[in-house]
């Protein structure tokens, strides 16, 4: 494979693969191809034989692979969407505020359920409903009202339509995997909150229901796309292309007002605490709430196309996003360089190097546990079993994520686990 290396300015390093077997080439940001797994390397691949793509895949510097197409990837589409180029939570993203709080001001305070962030962990897992749970009565939603109103958009997918209903009982629950609610402090000593989460199972429902319907009609068109590739597209201008962007759309939106109202909630906790306990009034900054698993029509060298970020957050000039590491590491809220040929794109977070079963094979559930409590971190989980799934063991370094992404974005604040809420 032709490999050429490029050096942006002597502070981080791209490279392309470029071959005969692909009509497009591959951008990587990392040191070289041995940094990346074969079966990821596979599935750029198979993007980069895609008729449609515009210009070249990316993949950032926290890729691995993925279904279909690898997390930490983005393609541009021309006239086409594809699910599994977007994946089963879509939406899926971040919601970062900070506050005034000085941690050393509260960090020896003991309240009657433990120290303050012990307190505020605790009645997290109260008011929010992890993993599976749901609440035992419908909330509010200003989304699912709206697409209430806007039937005829979602009317022709009779199979879906249980779950506009269904996601009134999920709005403002966490989830399960790597979403999670942390309590962290920056390196100016302040406490801020993060959120990890999506679209519930709203968006699962909905990747899975037109990744099946966009097989069975590529089938039909005897498509040059492969079927063990994984990646059946839907044209926009078709019926099935349209009924998907009007469903991926609602999913992103749901997912932005989960984020949100979790954070409302989380924020409203922190601020009772902290005011019953230590006599502080807490003030909260700007928030940032961000996707990054979607796709969104945009101009990029001179054509409209649909980019598609799996793992991956838009950081056009200027913009702020939230790229989180794991549990027990560091977390950076980032400003966006705009950096073109990314497609003004940055990674997600640092990046798993262990599958979930392989973290669990090679981390023990003591490992992890005596680690946390060695960084005084606080830990709320109903079940602790499956803990070494999400341990910072498992991923990738976050610095060194953030050292390959210079072009990319310009850290703003970097954070630290302090407490964490886990599904």
């Amino acid at each position: 494979m032709d490999v050429s290396m490029k050096d942006r300015k002597g502070d981080t390093e791209m490279f392309v693969l470029h071959d005969e077997s692909m009509r497009f080439p591959i951008k990587v940001w990392l040191e070289s191809e041995d940094r990346l797994e074969e079966s990821c390397l596979e599935q750029a691949r198979h993007l980069a034989r895609l008729p449609f793509i515009h210009k070249w895949v990316c993949l950032m510097p926290d890729t691995h692979a993925g279904k279909g197409m690898p997390i930490g990837g983005v393609i541009a589409a021309k006239d086409v969407v594809i699910p599994n180029a977007v994946g089963v939570d879509i939406g899926c993203g971040m919601d970062f505020i900070p506050t005034n709080i000085p941690m050393e001001e509260i960090r020896g305070i003991q309240t009657g359920n433990g120290t303050v962030i012990q307190a505020v962990v605790g009645n997290i897992m109260r008011a929010v409903p992890l993993n599976h749970e749901r609440f035992k009565t419908p909330q509010e939603s200003a989304v699912l009202d709206r697409a209430r109103q806007e039937t005829e958009k979602y009317e022709a997918d009779t199979e879906l339509l249980p779950l506009i209903e269904d996601g009134y009982f999920q709005v403002g629950s966490l989830g399960g995997g790597n979403h999670f609610i942390e309590l962290q402090e920056d390196e100016e000593g302040y406490l801020g909150i993060m959120i990890h989460s999506g679209s519930r199972h709203l968006g699962k429902a909905v990747c899975d229901y037109f990744q099946k319907k966009a097989r069975e009609l590529n089938q039909r068109w005897y498509s040059e796309v492969k079927e063990e590739y994984r990646l059946e597209f839907l044209p926009v201008k078709s019926e099935e292309g349209q009924q998907y962007i009007h469903w991926m759309e609602l999913a992103m939106d749901y997912a932005f007002e989960n984020r949100a109202r979790m954070l409302d909630r989380t924020c409203a906790i922190v601020e009772e605490v902290i005011r019953k306990n230590a006599g502080l009034t807490v003030e909260f900054g700007e928030e940032i709430n961000c996707h990054h698993n979607y796709a969104a029509l945009e101009n990029h060298y001179g054509a409209n196309v649909w980019v598609h970020r799996k793992g991956a957050v838009r950081v056009r000039e200027g913009e702020m996003a939230v790229i989180p590491g794991a549990m027990g590491s560091y977390s950076y809220v980032v400003k966006g360089k705009g950096n073109r040929e990314s497609f003004c794109t940055s990674s997600h977070g640092a990046g798993r190097n262990y599958s979930r079963t392989g973290a669990m094979r090679a981390f023990s559930v003591e490992k992890v546990m005596v680690d946390l409590k060695e960084q005084g971190i606080v830990l709320g989980k109903r079940k602790k079993n499956d803990v070494p799934e999400e341990c910072r063991f498992a991923y990738k370094d976050i610095d060194q994520v953030m050292a390959q992404q210079t072009d990319m974005v310009t850290p703003v604040r970097k954070l630290k686990t302090v407490g964490v809420v886990k599904g």
